[in-house]
């Protein structure tokens, strides 16, 4: 018996923007927040787009390597911490800083960014239920067999309809 493909979410650039501004408006209640941590590289656009939208001018990213083939996530690697102005913001715990991304999936990026910003608040635009408890704030839930396709990762190609993906 094979396994069964992943649900397949397209989101387009008009529909990403909309979410992330809408995880703005959610935000917008949360802070202050006197910085902003994104994850790379899926948190630069909706970061962009948050800080923006609430005025943070202080921008930080920490870099960490997850998912190497594009298909499944791998050993995780930290390429790029935070920088000690931003990991002293809040006593040392990150108290009053943003962390953002596109999505959380299983949670091991969001935990061991947690781990060095444990008070910080943690936001993305996309949640998946094993990643959901490491966020404060999300826009969408997607199930965890959900493969999100953003805007960076596509171009414009012809799409099959749903129903000739699950002849059976």
């Amino acid at each position: 018996m094979s396994q069964p493909q992943p649900k397949a979410f397209p989101v387009s650039w008009d529909q990403f923007h909309r979410d992330a501004r809408a995880l703005a408006w959610r935000l917008a209640g949360a802070g202050p927040f006197q910085a902003m941590v994104c994850i790379t590289r899926g948190g630069l656009v909706p970061a962009a787009i948050v800080s923006r939208e609430l005025g943070i001018r202080v921008i930080e990213s920490v870099c960490v390597a997850s998912y190497h083939d594009y298909t499944s996530q791998g050993e995780l690697r930290v390429l790029k911490g935070i920088s000690p102005e931003v990991l002293k913001l809040g006593g040392e715990g990150g108290k009053g800083v943003l962390v953002v991304d596109d999505l959380v999936d299983t949670g091991k990026t969001a935990k061991v960014v947690r781990d060095m910003l444990p008070d910080a608040h943690f936001a993305t635009v996309y949640a998946k239920p094993l990643g959901r408890p490491l966020v404060d704030t999300f826009v969408t839930e997607v199930s965890q067999d959900t493969w999100i396709y953003f805007p960076w990762d596509m171009g414009l190609a012809y799409q099959a309809p749903i129903a000739e993906n699950h002849k059976g």
